[in-house]
Order: structure tokens, then C-alpha cells, then sequence
């Protein structure tokens, strides 16, 4: 493997001038000096403990509990690969870039697409012991392909975790992963620039330079398959985080599947526009919102569960967070749906368990949302107008069932909320209204968008007692609802579209089937701690695979 960082070459941890060849792209173990009279092989570690030596193109950082510490590069470019290897950790040091910004149009100058491929059960951690923020960057025009499976997982994780210091507690302990793309974003950095346009770009918050955004709504940034990303997070000041995963501008070509965010300081996934789908999400303990999505994303989720911290330090934290304020009329306008979702939302710091501002429009599909607070907050506009959260649509989404085109107004707009199929589990409030410049959404409203045709199949007045065993399993109140079909939603053939929601009759993230993989999607790959327990095929978050 090769480094671009300053022309050098980074040498392998025995000393060894034996960096894989320009090409090649895997990270190998140099064999050892042969030692006369007969050659030995390269020896491999007793199961849990460090390996004698680093692959060639990282840089021993000595042994870190029961791991030997290998430094990538923080430049990665050309086709590479991370293997997993007995006894060894990926050290992620500051800031690493998996290739360099080609541009929203692919043509910026010193642009470098790169490839980076990490094999199953491989672990990266962060230098917690230097001051600077440790995170990794897929910029544009380049991919990662991090595809572990059922039984290996690839952790990222803090070195206080490799060191054993992390509790069920711990959390903001280095930054995250970032995927950067080129499909279409709406809040343009520049003046004049018109929303999806190829220089319609903006930063991605705490990195100061990584931009994301483009005209490529196909654009792959690579494939998250059976992922774990632990005590993510960093606030590096007020109002600038970096989340578990964030995802700028990602395009549909990107794969997101079996992902859990666990113990992130700020939001466990946000979506800064583009149009990437997810599926086989689990997001544990997030301080801020499980999910956030806004400035123009158009995409589809399913198979959701969030469990959030029981006790947050952030403001303003909510299951899923919609929009934000300002820009409500920016295009391409945020459409959102989400299907077979379960929320437990515990706190009781925020309003409620839902948050969606003006810019968005949303469809719910087969949720459980259990919660001390209100259910749902619907916020009016802040200026667009008024009340551009719940305005009428002049615009009609793409069904497959019954065969809807779609069309597209001039606002994009697909009218107030959507939900079917919903059983809410709220407090005695079950709406919360909030104030912005003087006008508000008001919980009459909001109950008429949530409990009157065009939604259907509505229970907002369930316990939670009823909504749920174990966190996850489907309770008698939700089970006694007539489910939907999310595949209608998909959008019609005609359109080129390839379909994402599949048919899942039942409410919640999880199956109430038995032999059904969705009964079990969430467990193996996972891992447990205080915040929920998804079964014994599960470790502990607070410990790593024995490797």
C-alpha cells in the first residue's frame, strides 16, 4: 500500500523497507528473516493476543490491550486493501482521506479517486492520545468498501475501547465516518447557484474543507454492509459536531445495510441531501437524534431501531429530527420515507419524540414510537410563509401501487405528513406545538394531519406496555394494527427507479415471524450494552471480538 502523504512511503513496522508495490493494494505481512538452516513462517498470534509485527504501509503504534496498533496513512489513494490480520487494530490518527475531491462535476484539478476495501471483522480505533480529532473521510469521487458479515463484523471504534476503559456511558471519544458524494444537495455555498446543480456543494460541518454535493444522483460512495461504529461523535464547537455517520450528497449507488451507531455524542446518522437509501439500521444511545436527515435528501429507510439515551447532555435531541430552520423552499426539497421503524424514546429533556420543520416532506410507514413526551412536534416554517410544514402539495410522489409517475411543481411540494400504520405510545401530551417568528403549527392541526385521511391506520393513544418486549419484539397494541404494504411506495417502473421497500406486514423494525431473517436481523453483527440487549448472539459493546 502506498501513502501520497508528502510523496513519502511509510514503511513496514519491522523496519523493513517493504511497502506493497503501487498496484497491488493489499496490506501484507512481511515474512520474517529467514533463520538458517531452515526458513520459519510468518508466526500467527494466540487468539486475543497482539501481533508481533505491523503489514507493511502502516506504522506500529506499539500494543493497545490485547491488539498491536497499526497506523494507516492519512491519505489513501489507488486500490487498497485492509486485511484482517491476527492481532491487529487500524489506527485512525486525525483526519484520513480515502481519495482526493474530484468535484461536484468530476473534473476538480488534483482530483484522486481511490478504493478503499476493508475485509470482514477488521477493527479500526482512534488515537485518543493526541489533541487533534480523529476521524475518516470518503471524499468524492472515491469509495470505501467496508462489507463484514453476520459473524464479522468491522468495528470502528476509540482506543479506549482497545484499552478496556469505555463504559455503557462513554461516547464522543474520537469523530466518525464520513461519506462525501456528488448527488444533488440544496443549500449551496455559493450565491446564484441553483440547488442540484454540479457546483452546488457545501461543507461538511467540523471538517473546514471536505465538500460534498453534485448533479450525480447515482453516485456510489461505496458499501457499509455489517458495520459497527462506536463512541462517535465529537463536538468540536457549539452547533458543529461530527456524527456517527454522516452522509453529504451520497448518491443511490451507495449501500448502507446492517449499520449500528452506538453512543454517539451528537446525532447517530445524519444526511446532509443526495439520495442514498439504508436498510438494517440500528442506532443505540445517541446523545443527540438517532436520525437526522435535511437540505434536499430524497431516499427511503427500513427496518429501523433507535433506542436513545436514557440520560442526554444535548439539547433538542430526538428520535428523528427533520429539516432545520431557514431555507424552507430550497430545492430540491427533502422527502423522506421511512418504513417499519421502532423508536423508544426515553428522555425527558426534549418536547417530543418526532421534530419536522418546513423544508421536508415525510411519509411514516409501520412505526412503534414509544415515549415519556409527546409524540409528534411539527414546526411551521420559519421563512417560507408560514406554516410550510403542513401546506398543500403541488406536487404528487411516485407510487408503484397504484402506478404513479409523479409529478414535480415548482415547490416540490408533497403536502403535509404522511403516516400509516403508526402505533404511538406518548405521554399525556400527544402533540407538541413549538413557536417560530410568531407562528406555530398547532396541536389541532397536528392532529388533524396525523389522525385524518390521508393517513390511515392510527393508534395515538397506546401504553407503552403494549407497544413492546424487550425493546424490539412487537407488543399486543401494535400487533392488533392493520399494517401497510411499503413496497406501494416504491417509485412507479416507469421512472427507472429500482425498488427498496419491500413488503414487511407487520409494525416495528422486527419480524414477529419466526424464520423470518428480519426477526433476527439485529442480532450477531450487534452489540449490547445498557441501552438494549439484543440477545446473547450479541457481545458487549464495551469488549471487542476476540481477533
Amino acid at each position: 500500500m502506498t501513502s501520497c502523504c508528502g510523496g513519502a512511503l511509510l514503511s513496514g513496522c519491522d523496519g523493513a523497507l517493504s511497502v506493497a508495490s503501487p498496484g497491488e493494494g493489499v496490506i501484507v505481512v512481511p515474512a520474517p528473516t529467514p533463520a538458517a538452516p531452515t526458513p520459519s513462517p510468518t508466526p500467527t498470534p494466540t487468539p486475543g493476543t497482539p501481533a508481533a509485527s505491523c503489514p507493511s504501509g502502516t506504522i506500529d503504534r506499539g500494543v493497545i490491550g490485547s491488539f498491536r496498533g497499526c497506523r494507516i496513512p492519512s491519505l489513501i489513494t489507488g486500490t487498497t486493501t485492509l486485511a484482517k490480520l491476527p492481532g491487529v487494530a487500524y489506527e485512525i490518527n486525525g483526519r484520513v482521506d480515502v481519495g482526493i475531491d474530484i468535484g461536484g462535476a468530476g473534473t476538480a484539478p488534483g482530483g484522486q479517486s481511490a478504493i478503499l476495501t476493508v475485509a470482514p471483522g477488521a477493527i479500526f480505533y482512534a488515537n485518543e492520545l493526541d489533541a487533534d480529532n480523529d476521524y475518516l473521510i470518503v471524499n468524492r469521487g472515491s469509495r470505501m468498501l467496508a462489507e463484514g458479515t453476520e459473524t464479522a463484523p468491522i468495528i470502528f471504534t476509540s482506543g479506549q475501547n482497545l484499552r478496556g476503559t469505555a463504559t455503557d456511558e462513554s461516547q464522543g471519544q474520537w469523530g466518525g465516518i464520513i461519506l462525501a458524494g456528488r448527488a444533488p444537495i440544496s443549500n449551496c455555498n455559493l450565491g446564484g447557484v441553483v440547488g442540484g446543480a454540479a457546483n452546488c456543494e457545501n461543507v461538511v460541518e467540523g471538517t473546514g474543507t471536505a465538500l460534498y454535493g453534485g448533479d450525480a444522483p447515482a453516485d456510489n460512495s461505496g458499501v457499509f454492509r455489517y458495520v459497527q461504529i462506536r463512541y462517535s461523535g465529537t463536538i468540536l464547537a457549539e452547533g458543529v459536531e461530527l456524527q456517527g455517520l454522516t452522509l453529504g450528497g451520497t448518491g443511490y449507488g451507495t449501500a448502507i445495510d446492517h449499520v449500528q451507531i452506538h453512543n454517539s455524542s451528537d446525532d447517530g446518522i445524519e444526511i446532509f441531501g443526495g439520495r442514498t437509501n439504508l436498510k438494517h439500521i440500528a442506532i443505540t444511545g445517541a446523545d443527540d437524534d438517532s436520525l437526522d436527515y435535511d437540505v434536499g435528501w430524497r431516499g427511503q429507510v427500513q427496518f429501523l431501531l433507535a433506542v436513545q439515551k436514557p440520560t442526554n447532555t444535548q439539547s433538542d435531541n430526538y428520535m428523528l429530527e427533520i429539516d432545520s430552520n431557514n431555507g424552507e423552499d430550497a430545492l430540491p426539497r427533502t422527502w423522506g420515507q421511512i418504513a417499519n421503524f421502532t423508536f423508544v424514546h426515553t428522555t425527558t429533556g426534549t418536547n417530543a419524540a418526532i421534530r419536522i420543520r418546513g423544508g421536508a416532506d415525510s411519509r411514516f410507514v409501520n412505526g412503534i414510537v414509544t415515549t415519556p413526551q409527546a409524540c409528534l412536534n411539527i414546526v411551521a416554517g420559519a421563512d417560507a410563509g408560514g406554516k410550510t410544514t403542513i401546506r398543500a402539495a403541488d406536487s404528487t410522489p411516485s407510487t408503484s401501487s397504484p402506478v404513479v409517475t409523479g409529478t414535480l411543481g415548482a415547490l416540490q411540494e408533497y403536502g403535509p405528513p404522511l403516516f400509516h400504520s403508526i402505533y404511538f405510545a406518548c405521554g399525556t401530551n400527544k402533540y407538541a406545538a413549538s413557536t417560530v417568528n410568531g407562528v406555530s403549527v398547532t396541536t389541532a392541526e397536528q392532529l388533524a394531519v396525523v389522525e385524518n385521511a390521508p393517513s390511515t391506520n392510527i393508534v395515538i393513544g397506546g401504553t407503552i406496555g403494549a407497544a413492546l418486549v424487550n425493546m424490539y419484539q412487537i407488543g399486543t397494541g401494535p400487533a392488533a394494527v392493520t399494517a401497510t404494504n411499503a413496497a406501494n411506495f416504491n417509485p412507479a417502473p416507469a421512472t427507472g427507479l429500482a425498488a427498496f421497500f419491500v413488503n414487511a406486514p407487520y409494525l416495528g423494525a422486527v419480524s414477529p415471524t419466526a424464520g423470518d431473517p428480519n426477526a433476527t436481523w439485529f442480532q450477531r453483527w450487534t452489540c449490547n450494552s445498557n441501552r438494549i440487549n439484543f440477545g446473547a448472539t450479541s457481545g458487549a459493546c464495551t469488549a471487542l471480538p476476540v481477533n
